[in-house]
């Protein structure tokens, strides 16, 4: 009987947030990970055949849940009004692909514990969502956050 090797497959990955003050110093730093959602996994698959594949992820979004992210989560559990935003840049190099939003100025403000990548401006599926420790961005800090999903 021959031997047969075993694979498992699984998506992880992990965002790096960086919060300015209006001068550019740095307030906060952090590395966090996260969880790719069942809706994320679906995608996934999805995007393997080539018709009938559901739109890119293209938006980020931050909320000011502490809820733990579940597998069955569909959306951010408190998104903040307005903090849905456009991806800078989507880079796809060996197994990973690294999504990469801003949040100027006035956009995605208050004490921030969750976000999430989406393929829509306004509803559609989410990829994956995370919690973390409270981030204070104020009406005039600007954040980037970078967030990289591996396939393994």
């Amino acid at each position: 009987m021959p031997n047969i090797k075993e694979e498992i497959t699984g998506a992880t990955g992990e965002l790096q947030i960086l919060v300015k003050d209006a001068d550019g110093n740095v307030k906060t730093e952090m590395t966090v990970p996260n969880l790719v959602v069942n809706t994320g996994l679906n995608f996934i698959s999805a995007r393997m055949k080539e018709t009938g594949r559901p739109n890119e992820m293209s938006h980020m979004e931050v909320g000011t849940s502490t809820t733990a992210a579940a597998a069955g989560d569909t959306t951010l559990a408190a998104a903040v009004s307005g903090s849905r935003v456009a991806l800078d840049s989507t880079t796809v190099s060996t197994n990973t692909v690294q999504y990469v939003a801003s949040f100027p100025a006035g956009t995605g403000t208050g004490a921030l514990t969750e976000a999430g990548i989406f393929n829509a401006s306004s509803s559609g599926t989410m990829l994956c969502r995370t919690v973390f420790s409270v981030i204070n961005k104020a009406a005039d800090d600007s954040m980037t956050i970078t967030w990289t999903i591996t396939i393994s």
